[in-house]
C-alpha cells in the first residue's frame, strides 16, 4: 500500500512539471536564458582558462556587455517570434499580449498588466538587466583598471602588453605606496625600464608571467635599480593571492557558520576558517603533535 502511495505522488508530480513545461511562459524562460547565456558563454570560457589572457577577457567583457544591451534594445521581437513558432509547433497555449496576465493557473488572480508588459519589461528587461547588473558589479572600474594593469605589467612575448599609462593608474591605487613624488619617479622609470628590458638584457625575453619578472630582476639586481618599478611587480603579484583568498573565506562560511554554530565568537570562527580553508596543510599534522601540542599549552587534569 505503502509503494502504491509513493508511485502516486511520483506520478502526480511527473504530470505536474509536464504540465508546466508544456506552458508559454516556460517556453520563454527557456529561450531567454539561452540567448543570456549564449552571450556570456566565451566570456566563461576565457574566465576559466589557466593561462588567462587579462586583456582578452576584458575585451570579451565590454563585448558580452555590449550583446545584451543590443539584446534588450532591439531583440525582443525576434525572440517573441522564436518563442511563437515553437509554440505553435507544439500545440502550447499562446496568450493574448494585451489581455491582463493572469497569475498562476487561477483565472480570478489577474494583476494590473498585460501580459505583454509583463514578459517585456518583468522578465525580458529585468533578467538582462540583472545580468549587466553582475557583469558591472564583479568588474566595476576598480577592478577592471587592476586587471588592465597587471596584464600592462606582464612581459609575455617581451611585454606585448605593457601600457604605461594603465600601469600608473594601477599604481594610483597605492597612495600609502606612490605619493605624488613617487608616481613622478614611477613614470621616468618605466620608460627606462621596458627599453632595458626589451633590448638590452635577454634575461627579460620568453618571460612566463609576474612571477618570472620579479625572480629576473631580482636576479639581475635591477630591483635595486628601478625600485619603484620593483615595488609594483611585488603588488601585482600579492592581488590574485589576496582577493583568492578573500574569496575562499566567504564561500566557507556558509559551511562553517551555519544554524547549528551560529553562536561562534569571531577567534574560533577565523580559527575554524583557517583550518577549514588550509585542510591540505592540516592533513599533514599528525593527531599526536596536536595532542601533545594542546597538553603543553596548559596543566591538564588527565592525559590524552
Amino acid at each position: 500500500m505503502k509503494h502504491e502511495c509513493l508511485y502516486h505522488l511520483d506520478r502526480f508530480a511527473a504530470q505536474n512539471l509536464l504540465s508546466m513545461i508544456q506552458e508559454f511562459a516556460f517556453v520563454f524562460m527557456l529561450n531567454l536564458m539561452f540567448k543570456v547565456l549564449l552571450l556570456t558563454n566565451e566570456l566563461n570560457k576565457v574566465l576559466q582558462k589557466k593561462d588567462q589572457d587579462i586583456v582578452s577577457a576584458m575585451g570579451m567583457l565590454d563585448l558580452a556587455k555590449k550583446r545584451l544591451q543590443k539584446m534588450r534594445e532591439e531583440e525582443w521581437d525576434s525572440l517573441m517570434e522564436e518563442v511563437c513558432s515553437f509554440c505553435s509547433k507544439h500545440e502550447i497555449a499562446i496568450p493574448n499580449m494585451d489581455e491582463d496576465y493572469v497569475i498562476g493557473k487561477s483565472k480570478r488572480k489577474r494583476s494590473e498588466v498585460s501580459y505583454l508588459h509583463h514578459f517585456r519589461v518583468e522578465v525580458f528587461y529585468a533578467v538582462i538587466d540583472l545580468e549587466l547588473q553582475e557583469l558591472n558589479s564583479r568588474f566595476d572600474v576598480v577592478t577592471s583598471d587592476l586587471l588592465l594593469g597587471m596584464a600592462s605589467l606582464s612581459p609575455v612575448d617581451s611585454f606585448a602588453n605593457f601600457d604605461k599609462n594603465k600601469i600608473m593608474k594601477l599604481a594610483k591605487y597605492y597612495p600609502s605606496e606612490f605619493d605624488e613624488n613617487k608616481l613622478r619617479e614611477l613614470d621616468f622609470q618605466l620608460d627606462t625600464f621596458i627599453v632595458y628590458a626589451q633590448k638590452c638584457d635577454s634575461k627579460f625575453l620568453n618571460l612566463k608571467g609576474i612571477k618570472d619578472l620579479a625572480r629576473v630582476m631580482v636576479e639581475t639586481k635591477v630591483d635595486q635599480t628601478w625600485t619603484h618599478v620593483y615595488l609594483l611587480v611585488k603588488l601585482t603579484l600579492i592581488i590574485p593571492v589576496a582577493t583568492a583568498s578573500v574569496e575562499r573565506a566567504f564561500s566557507s562560511m556558509k559551511y562553517i557558520k551555519n544554524d547549528l554554530r551560529n553562536r561562534m565568537d569571531e577567534d574560533f570562527l577565523n580559527n575554524y576558517l583557517v583550518c577549514y580553508i588550509e585542510r591540505g596543510i592540516f592533513k599533514t599534522v599528525s593527531n599526536d603533535a596536536i595532542i601533545n601540542r594542546f597538553q603543553s599549552m596548559k596543566t591538564r587534569r588527565g592525559q590524552l
